[in-house]
C-alpha cells in the first residue's frame, strides 16, 4: 500500500474507503449553551447570539463561528459583514478626533475625572444625526458630543435615542427611567418625565429601555426589570407598555438581551439563558410567535434518545396533525428573522428523533433537515398519580394582578416527580406502536389515534423476582396507575401499562410489533409481555444473590465509589497480612503493587478511562445480573432447518440468555397464547457488559426490523444458509454460529487499543459516486470518543474517526446512531451535535447572504478617520489569509 502511494496511486480498497466512509461533524441543534450576548442587523436581518466559551451563532444562517473572548467584552454587534461564506460581526468602531473632546465646565467637580465616572455602560448614535453619539456613564453622567451633558441623580442602566433623535431615554438602577428633552437652550435642562413604573416600594433596575414609534398613537414602551425587590425580585421579566395595555412577560431563566424587530411583523425577541422567546406585538393580546430553530431542547433534562428513519408519510402527517393541534396558543404571524437564503436540498427522508425527559414527555423532533423542528410532544404523567401539586399553575395571572405577569417560554426544569423520566424509547414506524419506559419500573404501550379519546389504562404486574426470599426493595415505591378514565388528547394514548416489581430504572427494551411483543429489562431480569392479549410470557431473574446493591434503588456515584474503594483497601490489607506471613521484607514492592491494584480497580470504575488488558470480572461484582440488551430474531436456535421467532437478552456480567418463542399465526394470535422456552446461556469469559446482540443471515447481513420486509422496504433474509449471532460486549466483538452457539471468531478491542465500546448500532453505507453499491457496517463509540466502523460479517476495522471528547462522559453516553450512518449526541445540556460517518448522507447547513456594498445608510454612516478606515482594512485583509 506504501508503494502505490508513494507513486501518486490509491489501493481500489482506500478508494472504497473514501467512497463509502467520511467522517463529518455537520450541524449543531439546539438551543446555544450559556449564551451571553445578543446582536441583530435589520439590515441583513439576522441574529447573532454569543456564548461564554467564545462563538458566535448567527441565524437563520445555521454555521457557528469560533469565536474568541475578547469579542465577548464588546457590547453590541453593529452589523454583519459577508466573506468568502464566513460572518463576521462588524464591531462598532468610533474614533473621536481631540477637537470632539467635550467640555466639562458644567459638569460637578465630583464627576470630572475618569475613575470618577465609573465604566462606559451604553453608548448610541442619533438614529438621525450621525455627528451626535451619546455616552453613558455607571456613575450617571450622559455626555452627548457637540450638544450637552446632562446628569441624572441615580446609576444609569441604559439608555435608549428615540427616533426623531429629539430626546433620550435612560434607565436607573432604582427602576426609574428619564425622558431627556434635547431641544432646550439651558445644557442643563432638568428631565422632562421621570417614572418608576413599578415603584412606592424598592425595585430593582431597569436594565434595558426601548421606544418604538407607531404609524398612529402612543409608542411602544419595552424594558426589562424594574420589578419590586421585596415582593418580585426573583422574576424575571420585560415590561410592554402600549396606550392602556401594560403586560410584565414573566420568562423563565436570567435575561441576557433583547431587541425589537420593527419590519412586519413587529416582534419582541428576548434571549434568556435557556431558550429564545418572540412575542407578536401586532397581534392582539401579543401572543408568542413559534420558534423554528433554537428550541430548548431542555425544557426538562434529557434522559434518553431514539432516532427512527425514512418514516412512512402517512404516520408521519398523522403525527405532525396531532402536534399542530397543541400549537394553537402560537401567533398565525411568520417567523419576522428571515435573513439569507437556504440553499441546502429538500431532504431525501423523513426522519424522527425522539427524546426522553425527566418528567415524563417524550418529545418528536423533524431531524430530517438542518433544523431539529418540534412536531409533536407526549406526555406520560396524566396516567399515573404523580407527586404534583395541582395548585402550581403559574401560567394565569389573576384578573387585576399587579404586576401585570404573563408567564411565557416553556424552560421548566422542574419535575413534578422524578419516577416520571423516560428511560428507554421504541417507535415502529411501519404499525404506528410506541414502547416508553420509565425510571420506576413502568412500561408504558401506546397507540396512535387521531381522535381524542378517554379511557381507563390497564396496569399489569409483573414481578422480576419470582417471590425470591431474602431481597427487600429499598428504593422509591412505583408510579399508581388511575383507575379513573382519563382524557387523552389526539395522538399517541396509551392502552396499557406493566409494571416491574422491584420498581426498578428500566435499562433495556425491545419491540416486535408483528409478534405484538414487548421485552423489557431492569437490574433483576426480564420479561416479554403480550400487548395484544394482555398476558405475561415469560419472566427471567438474573439478580446475583451476592448483588445487595441492585436492591437499594437509583444509587449515587459517591455509594458505588465509596463501596468499591473499601474493597480494594480490604484487599490491599488481606495482601499486606498474607506477604508478611511468608517473610518478604520488601516492604516498599509490596506497596507498589498494592497501589498498583488499587489503581487498576480505580480503572475498572471509570475514573480513569482506558484499560489495557481484559481480565475475567469476578461474578461477585455489584449489578452483574442488569440487562443492558433485548433483541428479538427469527432465526435458526432449536435446529438447522427450522428457524423460530426468539429472544436475546445481553446482562452487565457477560451472560446472553435465548428463549424460543411460540407465535400462534396470524388468524389465531388473538385466542392462543405465545409461550417462551429457554434455549441457550453464552456465558463470556472475560465477563464484560453485553452491550449489542445482532443476528446475521445466510449472507452476512442483519436481519431486517420488524414488518420491514412485509412493507417492501428490505428484502428478505437468507435463510438456507447458516445463520450467525454477534455478541458485542464492553471489550470484544465475538460472532457465533447457529444454531449451535459454537465460537467461529472474535476481535479483542480492549486488549488492541484499551478501548471499551459504549454504544453500537448497524449502519448502510451507500457509495457517494455509485448508488447501486453500498456496505452494511457495525458502527460503534468507545469510551475514548472514538467512532469506529466495523465491516460484517468479517469484523474487520474500517475507518476509525475521533468524535466525542474522552473526557465528555455525558455526551459519550448520550450518542444514538441512525441507520444511515449518522449520530447524535449532546455536546451540551441543550445542544445535540450531529455527525456523519458516511461519505454520501450528510445534513449541513447551506446558505447564501447577498450583502448589500452600502448596508448602512449615508445618514447612518459613523465617523471614521482615514488611519482608522486603513486599521479596519488591514484586519479585514488579515482574516482573509
Amino acid at each position: 500500500m506504501k508503494r502505490f502511494k508513494r507513486h501518486g496511486h490509491e489501493s481500489q480498497r482506500d478508494r472504497l474507503k473514501h467512497e463509502l466512509f467520511q467522517f463529518t461533524k455537520t450541524v449543531e441543534h439546539g438551543f446555544p449553551h450559556q449564551p451571553s450576548a445578543l446582536g441583530y442587523s435589520p439590515s441583513l436581518q439576522l441574529m447573532a447570539i454569543g456564548t461564554r466559551s467564545g462563538a458566535i451563532k448567527l441565524y437563520p444562517l445555521i454555521e457557528p463561528i469560533p469565536g474568541d473572548d475578547k469579542l465577548l467584552l464588546i457590547n453590541k454587534a453593529a452589523g454583519f459583514l459577508s466573506k468568502k461564506n464566513l460572518f463576521f460581526p462588524l464591531i462598532y468602531f468610533l474614533i473621536l478626533p481631540p477637537c470632539l473632546s467635550p467640555s466639562l465646565r458644567s459638569v460637578p467637580d465630583d464627576y470630572v475625572g475618569r475613575r470618577n465616572l465609573e465604566h462606559v455602560e451604553a453608548l448610541q448614535e442619533n438614529p438621525v444625526n450621525s455627528n451626535q453619539v451619546v455616552i453613558g456613564y455607571g456613575r450617571g453622567l450622559m455626555v452627548v458630543w457637540d450638544l450637552e451633558r446632562v446628569i441624572c441623580p441615580q446609576q444609569l442602566e441604559s439608555m435608549w435615542w428615540t427616533e426623531d433623535g429629539g430626546s433620550i431615554l435612560s434607565s436607573h438602577s432604582d427602576g426609574s427611567y428619564c425622558s431627556w428633552s434635547l431641544t432646550g437652550e439651558d445644557d442643563g435642562e432638568e428631565e422632562e418625565k421621570s417614572d418608576i413604573p413599578y415603584g412606592n416600594f424598592p425595585c430593582k433596575a431597569i436594565t434595558k429601555i426601548v421606544q418604538l414609534p407607531t404609524a398612529a398613537g402612543p409608542p411602544f414602551l419595552l424594558f426589562s426589570g424594574g420589578m419590586p425587590r421585596a415582593s418580585y425580585g426573583d422574576r424575571h421579566c420585560v415590561t410592554v407598555i402600549h396606550s392602556k395595555t401594560q403586560v410584565a412577560f414573566d420568562f423563565t431563566s436570567r435575561i441576557i438581551d433583547f431587541f425589537v424587530v420593527t419590519d412586519e411583523p413587529s416582534a419582541l425577541v428576548v434571549l434568556v439563558e435557556e431558550e429564545l422567546v418572540v412575542i407578536d406585538l401586532q397581534t392582539e393580546g401579543w401572543p408568542v410567535i413559534e420558534t423554528p430553530y433554537l428550541v430548548p431542547l431542555h425544557s426538562s433534562a434529557i434522559t434518553c434518545s431514539h432516532h427512527v428513519s425514512a418514516i412512512p408519510l402517512k404516520l408521519w402527517e398523522r403525527i405532525a396533525a396531532a402536534g399542530s393541534l397543541q400549537n394553537t396558543h402560537y401567533s398565525k404571524k411568520p417567523w419576522p428573522i428571515t435573513g439569507g437564503q437556504n440553499l441546502a436540498p429538500d431532504p431525501p427522508q423523513r426522519d424522527l428523533l425522539l427524546t426522553g425527559h425527566e418528567d415524563g414527555t417524550v418529545r418528536f423532533w423533524d431531524a430530517s433537515g438542518v433544523c431539529l423542528s418540534p412536531l409533536y410532544k407526549l406526555s406520560t404523567a396524566p396516567v399515573f398519580h404523580a407527586d404534583a401539586d395541582p395548585n402550581d399553575n403559574m401560567s394565569q395571572s389573576a384578573e387585576g394582578e399587579w404586576p401585570p405577569f404573563r408567564k411565557v417560554g416553556c424552560f421548566d426544569p422542574y419535575s413534578d416527580d422524578p419516577r416520571l423520566g423516560i428511560q428507554k424509547i421504541h417507535l415502529c414506524k411501519y404499525s404506528g406502536y410506541l414502547t416508553v419506559a420509565g425510571t420506576a419500573g413502568q412500561v408504558l404501550m401506546l397507540e396512535l389515534n387521531d381522535e381524542a379519546a378517554e379511557q381507563t389504562v390497564e396496569a399489569k404486574v409483573m414481578d422480576l423476582l419470582q417471590g425470591q426470599e431474602g431481597f427487600r426493595w429499598k428504593g422509591h415505591t412505583q408510579l399508581d396507575v388511575r383507575e379513573e378514565p382519563v382524557m387523552f388528547p389526539p395522538g399517541f394514548q396509551p392502552f396499557t401499562v406493566v409494571q416491574c416489581q422491584p420498581p426498578a430504572v428500566v435499562t433495556a427494551l425491545a419491540l416486535h410489533s408483528e409478534w405484538k411483543l414487548v421485552a423489557f429489562g431492569t437490574s433483576h431480569g426480564f420479561g416479554i409481555f403480550d400487548y395484544l392479549q394482555k398476558n405475561k410470557v415469560l419472566i427471567k431473574c438474573t439478580l446475583n444473590p451476592s448483588d445487595q446493591l441492585a436492591m437499594e434503588g437509583p444509587l449515587s456515584r459517591v455509594k458505588s465509589i465509596k463501596k468499591s474503594l473499601r474493597q480494594s483497601f480490604r484487599r490491599i490489607r488481606r495482601s499486606r497480612v498474607s506477604l508478611r506471613k511468608h517473610h518478604i521484607s520488601n516492604n516498599t514492592k509490596v506497596i507498589q503493587e498494592a497501589n498498583a491494584r488499587l489503581e487498576a480497580e480505580l480503572a475498572e470504575m471509570e475514573l480513569a478511562p482506558v484499560q489495557r488488558k481484559i481480565e475475567a470480572r469476578s461474578s461477585d461484582d455489584s449489578f452483574t445480573g442488569l440487562v443492558r440488551t433485548l433483541y428479538f430474531a427469527d432465526t435458526f436456535l432449536s435446529d438447522s432447518s427450522h428457524n423460530t421467532p426468539s429472544l436475546w437478552a445481553g446482562t452487565n456480567g457477560g451472560g446472553v440468555f435465548a428463549y424460543i418463542l411460540s407465535v400462534p399465526p396470524v388468524e389465531r394470535r388473538a385466542d392462543e397464547p405465545v409461550t417462551a422456552q429457554p434455549a441457550k446461556e453464552i456465558q463470556l469469559m472475560h465477563r464484560a457488559p453485553v452491550v449489542g446482540i445482532v443476528a446475521l443471515d445466510g449472507h452476512g447481513v442483519p436481519l431486517p426490523e420488524p414488518l420491514e420486509t412485509a412493507h417492501d422496504l428490505a428484502r428478505s433474509p437468507e435463510m438456507h444458509g447458516s445463520h450467525h449471532l454477534l455478541v458485542v460486549s464492553e471489550e470484544q466483538f465475538k460472532v457465533f454460529t447457529l444454531p449451535k452457539v459454537s465460537s467461529k471468531t472474535k476481535l479483542k478491542l480492549t486488549a488492541v487499543d484499551g478501548s471499551r465500546v459504549r454504544r453500537v448500532g448497524v449502519a448502510w453505507f451507500v457509495s457517494s459516486k455509485a448508488e447501486d453499491y453500498s456496505e452494511v457496517g457495525l458502527v460503534f463509540l468507545t469510551n475514548q470518543g472514538d467512532v469506529q466502523v466495523l465491516s460484517l460479517p468479517h469484523i474487520k476495522m474500517q475507518v476509525r474517526y475521533p468524535c466525542i471528547r474522552r473526557e465528555d462522559v455525558s455526551g459519550i453516553a448520550s450518542c444514538v446512531f441512525t441507520k444511515q450512518g449518522q449520530g447524535f449526541y449532546l455536546m451540551s445540556p441543550s445542544e445535540f451535535e450531529r455527525f456523519s460517518v458516511s461519505a454520501r448522507c450528510l445534513v449541513e447547513p447551506r446558505c447564501l447572504l447577498e450583502a448589500p456594498l452600502h448596508p448602512v445608510s449615508p445618514s447612518q454612516r459613523r465617523p471614521q478617520t482615514e488611519e482608522a478606515s486603513s486599521e479596519i482594512q488591514k484586519s479585514l485583509e488579515g482574516d482573509q489569509t
